[in-house]
């Protein structure tokens, strides 16, 4: 009886995520805000820290964010990976691979150095520092994308620069991650750089011979038109396939939503991409609210105080400019425009899954005090609700040109 109680309150709290993701969605569709805004808003204020806290569910709390929520949401960012994949074939992605990996690259470096340096001058420990610099790391590209969908932009120049950039971005923050996580559960605050170059050299590697074969088996899959007569078993087969390669891209070490986006890549080469598309659209509908949803009911300000507004102007004010300068100016000099190179700085502004995984290392590691979580958690929260604003504001003009 038990476990048949927490299911029913887990059905409950994604019930009330997504509908009321659904519903804040159409309010702000209306204002001609950016819709995935409504979405993180929603889950903010119906999460287990605000309304959904509410003791309703026999005493407990109404809306539950445990292990299974997360999870789902950790889904729902597979698939929103997948779809972006299918916008680009891995012929583009390698054709604007110098101009993704050196933005990515730098967008990665300057968040990190300056979060480093500035955090150490302010007098944090060496552990919390590198662990906040890494937080600043790591873009949530999932915001990033919705926007550009919702604005029909996602062929455009920038947004492919984005994509790739922040692929690349996600890759070498999760080497990072690696390599912080290690020194703090071995207390070794000054690894041997060999060491740091083996782990970004093997995860870069892990990344290119997941894509390959992807690329190589996906079309011989997909291109049986003999054995795929059943309704729906091109659809089911691709699902199968980018949850797939999404557990192995986990399972050595890497992201999952950076193998959906290979297995997206490598459908995008097929003839039966824009049949996959329509499909996957239509499972978008659903799982991108409720992963804003889920990611916005993560946000937990009870803890604010004065010294966590300071610390949290000082990570916001550092995440936003980094990769302002970090993506932007490195834009500049393949895209040969000031405002595309700006849209793709802001565009890699928000941050996500790597903040908050970081963050919740720190606390059961016990480097981070409750303080620097919190403020970790404010700039996710921060960075994330910013993104989509800025970005469809930086691309108002040339709607109203259209």
């Amino acid at each position: 009886m038990a476990s048949e109680s927490v299911f029913i309150h887990i059905i409950i709290s994604l019930s009330i995520l997504l509908f009321s993701a659904k519903i804040l969605a159409e309010i702000f569709q209306r204002i001609k805000q950016p819709v995935v805004l409504g979405e993180l808003l929603a889950g903010i204020i119906v999460g287990p820290y605000a309304l959904g806290g509410l003791p309703l569910f026999g005493g407990e709390p109404l809306v539950v964010l445990d292990e299974t929520v997360k999870y789902i949401g950790e889904l729902a960012a597979i698939i929103i990976l997948f779809i972006a994949g299918l916008e680009i074939t891995p012929r583009e992605f390698l054709r604007g691979g110098i101009a993704s990996f050196t933005v990515g690259a730098i967008g990665v470096i300057v968040p990190f150095s300056v979060g480093f340096a500035v955090l150490s001058i302010y007098g944090l420990g060496s552990f919390e520092t590198l662990l906040i610099a890494t937080a600043l790391t790591a873009t949530s590209i999932a915001i990033s994308i919705q926007v550009l969908t919702e604005l029909g932009k996602m062929q455009s120049k920038e947004a492919r620069l984005i994509l790739g950039a922040a692929i690349v971005d996600d890759i070498l923050a999760i080497a990072v991650l690696s390599v912080v996580v290690t020194m703090v559960q071995s207390g070794d605050t000054a690894p041997q750089i060999m060491d740091i170059l083996f782990i970004i050299l093997k995860i870069l590697g892990l990344f290119a011979v997941l894509l390959i074969g992807a690329i190589f088996l996906v079309p011989r899959i997909l291109h049986r038109e003999k054995l795929w007569k059943s309704k729906g078993s091109i659809e089911g087969i691709t699902t199968a396939i980018f949850f797939g390669i999404a557990g192995v891209a986990a399972y050595v070490g890497l992201s999952p939503i950076v193998g959906a986006f290979a297995a997206g890549m490598a459908v995008a080469s097929t003839k039966l991409v824009k049949q996959v598309e329509e499909y996957a659209q239509k499972l978008q509908f659903i799982f991108a609210p409720l992963f804003f949803a889920i990611i916005g009911a993560q946000v937990d300000l009870r803890g604010i105080n004065m010294d966590v507004l300071v610390i949290s102007g000082i990570i916001i004010a550092i995440a936003i400019s980094t990769k302002l300068v970090g993506c932007g100016l490195p834009s500049l000099i393949f895209l040969k425009d000031k405002t595309s190179s700006m849209r793709v700085g802001i565009g890699m502004i928000s941050r996500g899954e790597v903040g908050l995984i970081v963050a919740g290392v720190g606390v059961t590691s016990g480097v981070l005090s409750t303080d620097i979580y919190t403020s970790i958690i404010i700039m996710v929260a921060t960075t994330t609700i910013i993104t989509p604003i800025w970005l469809k504001k930086s691309f108002k003009n040339t709607l109203a040109e259209n």
